[in-house]
């Protein structure tokens, strides 16, 4: 594999069986090394240059190739198409950035990842070019790393990674910098190239949508929505129930699940309790219960599930 890639995007990835969809915007050079780690990923290429596909590195690979400027046409893809999207130093030439992070996560699976970089707008040798009265990079844009993380978590990415690519003045010229008053908090001076990982979901929520299908999980918060909100109790409970047995999902899930997605916990932890016993479900509500003293931290919540276990206990 080539090192110079090696060292770039695909430190996110890990070789594997996987069947991912993997989108590669301007980064093509990567299709090679992608097709050895994840053999059985589908591979999708973006690129302006109508000669890209034709190379002899990309012979043998089944690629699925568009050609198009991805900053001025929008991109033709299914919603929530790809696990992942790799656009190197993209940002840094489009002309609004933060709508074409935002476009990008729309093809974006809820637990699929934006791999991108860019160039630090705050490393020496750019500071220096700027001392000596010279700033060559006029047609792009240059952020620091606060600014690429806002930038981000504004396109409704909800959890980012940055990893440092540095580059060392050779004399010194930092500490000199650093000296001026120049903030050089964990060497942000000597980081040439930020990589990013940005997910479109926190890694508890990743977590638990990728355990069952988008239309269970669907179905799943739908339910208990409506029994929440007390719609027609007995026909959704008896539809809750099914999906349970249907799906296989195991209280631990369902507990998180609940926090993450309701408002009334406490009263619909009853009214599934109640059903439970009702069904001849004791174990599963049990269950259902330790989960949920375990996964809450909330002094209202945790009281109300306390009495619910003593009310169960007494009775």
């Amino acid at each position: 594999m080539d090192k110079k890639i090696d060292i770039g995007l695909l430190r996110f990835l890990q070789p594997g069986e996987e069947p991912f969809r993997i989108l590669t915007v301007e980064s093509s050079i990567y299709l090679p090394a992608l097709h050895q780690m994840l053999p059985q990923a589908e591979l999708y290429a973006v690129t302006r240059n109508e000669e890209e596909s034709a190379k002899a590195m990309y012979r043998g690979l089944d690629i699925h190739w568009n050609r198009l400027d991805y900053r001025e046409t929008p991109l033709a893809y299914e919603t929530e198409f790809f696990d992942y999207i790799m656009a190197d130093r993209c940002l840094e030439y489009a002309v609004n950035p933060q709508d074409i992070a935002a476009g990008f996560s729309t093809f974006i699976r809820q637990t699929g990842f934006l791999l991108t970089s860019f160039t630090n707008v705050r490393h020496w040798k750019i500071l220096r070019e700027m001392m000596d009265g010279h700033f060559y990079p006029l047609s792009r844009h240059m952020f620091a790393k606060p600014e690429m993380e806002k930038l981000l978590y504004a396109s409704f990415y909800k959890d980012v990674v940055f990893v440092p690519q540095r580059f060392y003045a050779p004399d010194d010229f930092t500490e000199r910098l650093t000296a001026f008053g120049f903030d050089n908090a964990r060497h942000d001076l000597d980081t040439a190239i930020w990589l990013v990982k940005a997910a479109r979901s926190t890694p508890e929520i990743a977590a638990l949508k990728s355990c069952y299908t988008v239309r269970q999980r669907r179905l799943l918060v739908t339910l208990l929505r409506r029994l929440e909100y007390r719609i027609e109790p007995e026909r959704n409970l008896a539809a809750f129930w099914q999906l349970i047995d249907e799906a296989g999902i195991f209280p631990d899930y369902l507990a998180e699940f609940m926090r993450e997605t309701l408002m009334h916990h406490a009263q619909t932890y009853k009214m599934l309790v109640d059903s439970a016993d009702a069904v001849g479900r004791h174990t599963f509500a049990d269950h259902l219960l330790d989960a949920a003293m375990n996964c809450y931290t909330g002094k209202p919540v945790l009281i109300a599930l306390r009495k619910l276990v003593e009310e169960r206990t007494h009775g």
